[in-house]
């Protein structure tokens, strides 16, 4: 079905977009950011999937990673900032295409 591959392209499969947004509001570690996910978005990532992902966010620059007791809390960058908002214009310019 096409509208179910396009919701799994735009969920899972950009998942970064979805961490950088809730770490806009608060620093979180990898467990509450994978549970916040499926409470707010509809979906619950992979443990493997959400860490790869920050992984690569820290690597990238878009986040930074801080020790908490035996956590990881990451925190959004500036950088990430500004990807954030690139993909909200990305969006918003796919949907203004369409409604035409």
């Amino acid at each position: 079905m096409p509208l179910n591959r396009l919701k799994m392209l735009n969920t899972r499969e950009c998942l970064w977009i979805y961490i950088l947004k809730l770490l806009t509001e608060k620093p979180m570690h990898a467990y509450a950011l994978r549970k916040q996910i499926q409470d707010r978005f509809g979906f619950r990532p992979g443990t493997v999937t959400a860490y790869k992902v920050l992984y690569l966010l820290n690597r990238g620059g878009l986040v930074k990673k801080k020790p908490s007791g035996r956590q990881r809390v990451y925190t959004v960058t500036p950088e990430g900032r500004r990807a954030l908002k690139g993909a909200a214009d990305f969006y918003k310019e796919r949907v203004r295409l369409l409604e035409k």
